[in-house]
């Protein structure tokens, strides 16, 4: 995946590569020389009645209900390129500590939040 790309919205934005987030608090060969603060991004969705009844049928059968897991990595990753979107806006160009979590507002509503730290680094001379 590239540097940049566009988020479901349709709207180009740029954002901080793959690589350069992490769920460490350190990212090996770059020192930190810069912390810009804390980066998020919020999706809340719900499921439609068909993935409802779909999920509901496939839990008849056992194993992995695939329709919810896909809707989870779909609901995910666009709350990565969110929060990497607000890194990239504050003049990042990595992510440390990068978490998810994950709240059930209503019945069948779902938020799911990115986080970590922004922080601006430079290669290591070492």
């Amino acid at each position: 995946m590239s540097s940049s790309s566009a988020p479901a919205g349709g709207s180009y934005a740029p954002t901080i590569p793959h690589n350069m987030v992490t769920t460490a608090f350190t990212l090996d060969g770059y020192r930190i020389v810069r912390t810009l603060g804390l980066v998020r991004g919020i999706i809340v969705r719900s499921r439609s009645i068909v993935g409802t009844i779909g999920a509901s049928l496939q839990t008849l059968v056992g194993g992995n209900i695939t329709l919810l897991t896909n809707l989870c990595e779909e609901t995910r990753e666009h709350a990565f390129e969110l929060m990497r979107q607000h890194a990239a806006e504050l003049g990042a160009n990595a992510v440390i500590g990068m978490r998810y979590d994950a709240t059930e507002v209503m019945q069948g509503v779902t938020e799911v939040l990115a986080y970590g730290t922004a922080v601006y680094v430079e290669r290591s001379s070492t």
